[in-house]
């Protein structure tokens, strides 16, 4: 069982990634009140939500030639000071030009901010308990889509686009708060003599099968499932014949089964075997992943929602052995820096399976999206090829990680 401090730990970090989620979540839903405020076309609005997923990935890969050399607990909170300056320029922006500036800063610092609780929740617990944490941890995603998203578009509804990054803004600040004051500071992972050039570790980590193979891993997974994500409510919309009213029903139904199976996922994970679970979670996904993409009429709508209910059960309930894996591929002093090249891996798996399923895509003359077959056939295949790298993957650690037992004096 997790400890209390533990569990206070996974609350914090939950907050974090909470608040990133939405944030990055929010816009989309924003685009038609976004487009009319400011006169820029549906290309325009994409380069808003393009800019963010790009600048995250850049500033994941610069981090990783430094993040190794420093408390994690001063990074995250600079990090996290940047991102809730950017969220805040978001909510003030008076045009698009700054308010692209204000996205490209928010996805700078926040795309680096996964990676970093990633090797907190990663030094923090036990391997053993691991996939229990990382299932708590994902429940933010949970949370984001049941409460923080519907509440977000309720204040623009209520009161004008920007409400609801004045909102994350404040909430940002308790949060840092609340990780000045309560997360410990973690040196544990420095190494007393680092190497002088910070590429080298970068490309041990591109150059040897220890790390490049959990990199591969994670690039594909998420290649394989964002190219369905992303076209998946168009597609609900179009094929399934969905409202845009009826919308909010896929997050509150995705949000609500994956906070009661993400955390059920993540401890038989631990109890059962995370190789194993991984593979049952893997395998299980293939019927949504290929359901969902099939779809080319009008059909009921609880039949629709019980297909994105396993959707985001197995899709999402893989991330969590999976995640527990990949984290413990390298040992703890080289974490950091190999978790922000999976952080921009993802980030560059998402924006690529974006593009490419895009090009797969096409409108027909009556309005639906044709093709979606084939972007399911090739998220398939992608899952397939995961649960054959899923078994290459080979833990690293040292030595088990001590958890924080001690709340902390008010000090970075």
């Amino acid at each position: 069982m997790l400890t209390r401090e533990q569990k206070f730990l996974i609350a914090n970090l939950a907050l974090v990634q909470f608040n990133h989620i939405v944030d990055f979540m929010i816009l989309m839903p924003l685009g038609d009140q976004l487009m009319k405020l400011f006169a820029i076309t549906p290309q325009q609005f994409s380069l808003l939500v393009a800019s963010y997923t790009f600048c995250a990935s850049i500033s994941s890969l610069l981090a990783a030639l430094f993040v190794d050399r420093f408390d994690r607990k001063k990074i995250l909170m600079i990090f996290f000071v940047g991102f809730t300056a950017g969220t805040f320029a978001c909510a003030v922006a008076p045009n698009f030009e700054f308010l692209l500036i204000a996205r490209s800063l928010a996805g700078f610092f926040g795309g680096v901010l996964s990676s970093l609780v990633l090797s907190i929740i990663s030094d923090s617990i036990p391997y053993a308990k691991r996939g229990t944490a990382m299932g708590l941890l994902m429940t933010a995603f949970s949370f984001a889509s049941i409460a923080g998203v519907p509440f977000s578009l309720f204040l623009a509804n209520k009161y004008s686009w920007n409400a609801p990054f004045y909102f994350l803004s404040g909430l940002c600040l308790i949060n840092l708060v609340m990780i000045w004051l309560r997360i410990p500071s973690m040196k544990d992972h420095i190494k007393k003599d680092p190497p002088r050039n910070p590429i080298l570790p970068i490309l041990e980590h591109l150059t040897t099968r220890q790390s490049l193979t959990p990199l591969l891993f994670s690039f594909f997974l998420v290649m394989g499932q964002f190219a369905v994500i992303s076209f998946l409510t168009p597609s609900l919309i179009s094929n399934a014949g969905m409202t845009q009213a009826q919308v909010p029903l896929i997050y509150l139904v995705g949000g609500i089964v994956s906070l009661i199976t993400g955390p059920l996922i993540g401890f038989l994970a631990d109890k059962i075997g995370k190789h194993l679970i991984f593979a049952v979670a893997n395998l299980a996904c293939l019927g949504p992943l290929v359901w969902l993409t099939q779809i080319k009429s009008v059909q009921s709508l609880p039949l629709t929602l019980i297909a994105v209910a396993l959707f985001f059960i197995f899709v999402g309930g893989r991330m969590n052995p999976a995640m527990a894996m990949v984290s413990a591929s390298v040992e703890p002093s080289r974490r950091g820096s190999f978790m922000s090249l999976v952080s921009s891996a993802q980030q560059m798996a998402s924006a690529l399976a974006s593009s490419l399923a895009g090009y797969i895509i096409v409108r027909t003359s009556d309005g639906q999206l044709d093709n979606f077959q084939y972007v399911g056939y090739f998220a398939v295949a992608l899952s397939l090829f995961s649960l054959y790298l899923s078994y290459k993957l080979k833990p690293n650690e040292t030595a088990p990680a001590t958890p924080p037992l001690e709340v902390p004096s008010a000090h970075v």
